[in-house]
């Protein structure tokens, strides 16, 4: 039989409608690679991230019926990638071998764990898996994903396209990554900086099994904003390539003021606002806001908070 352990982490926030049937399916897909010798042992490891609902006594109750099913619960809410990052930093320290990151939802396809494990007993360090399309996601959310990803290619972020936090990571990928200082997480950015041996797995996703998404559009746009600021200082130099433009527009712009003011066709004052409040203000504006982004990142760095506070355990 294969000797790989294997753990299952999932991040989990008001999920109780969803925990009893992700439970199911994770556990027959573990159930069932036990039987054909993929692993030698499986576990499930639940992340409460502060859930206001019934989520931790289930996962409590679960852990009690269900032999594969373990929890660790925060003491409050934290963020989807910091409890992620919670799961992956225990299994890193434990005596697993491999780990596999999936949200509660179900809209990824469990049964791709399995070719993930196969990957892995070749070798390899990294899955990653990779949505074919985008069939069950709405308009909006299809395109502004679409427009998310070339965004973070153009401004030199490494990401895999239509892949979010689905992955296998072996346990020198883990340690790799968990050795990483910045309480700024970007988790499919950071990993693809490791450089280990990668593979990909691309499965259909589907419609979510039940309960509402944990990530509306206003958490989406901040997401976005971490992602290309954690990685990337392209926009720091755009400020500088569009101030130069400005400058140039600016001057075209003064030598037309000037003429229209000469020959007397403008109300007076029209030139000086024209001039300074409505473009010169525009694109300080912006630049103070893009520096400002990055002015906050360096504030959550340098005080070294811890990530995480761990609460409660079960089955660990």
């Amino acid at each position: 039989m294969n000797g790989v352990r294997l753990v299952i982490v999932v991040p989990c926030y008001n999920e109780e409608e969803v925990l009893k049937e992700a439970t199911r399916q994770l556990s027959d897909v573990l159930t069932r690679m036990e039987k054909e010798g993929k692993i030698a042992e499986g576990k499930i490891l639940y992340v409460d991230d502060g859930s206001k609902d019934l989520t931790w006594a289930l996962i409590e109750q679960l852990s009690e019926s269900n032999v594969y099913v373990a929890g660790l619960k925060l003491a409050h809410n934290v963020g989807h990638q910091q409890a992620l990052w919670a799961g992956l930093e225990l299994v890193a320290g434990s005596d697993y071998d491999v780990a596999v990151s999936i949200d509660a939802d179900l809209q990824d396809d469990v049964n791709a764990i399995v070719e993930m494990v196969d990957y892995f007993s070749q070798g390899i360090d990294v899955v990653f898996g990779v949505r074919r399309e985008r069939k069950t996601d709405t308009f909006f959310k299809k395109h502004t994903a679409q427009l998310f990803y070339k965004l973070m290619s153009t401004m030199g972020g490494e990401i895999v396209y239509n892949h979010a936090d689905f992955r296998l990571m072996s346990k020198r990928a883990l340690k790799a990554l968990v050795s990483f200082p910045e309480r700024n997480l970007f988790l499919r950015g950071m990993v693809c900086l490791l450089g280990y041996t990668t593979a990909y797995v691309y499965y259909d996703r589907k419609e979510r099994f039940a309960g509402e998404s944990k990530y509306p559009f206003t958490k989406m746009l901040n997401f976005a904003l971490d992602g290309i600021t954690s990685f990337s200082v392209k926009p720091l130099r755009l400020i500088t390539t569009s101030g130069l433009i400005f400058m140039l527009v600016s001057f075209f712009a003064i030598i037309y003021a000037l003429v229209e003011f000469i020959s007397g066709d403008v109300i007076r004052g029209w030139t000086s606002l024209l001039i300074s409040v409505w473009f010169i203000g525009g694109a300080i504006l912006t630049a103070v806001g893009i520096i400002g982004e990055y002015i906050g990142k360096i504030y959550k760095e340098v005080k070294r908070r811890p990530r995480y506070l761990i609460e409660k355990e079960v089955n660990l």
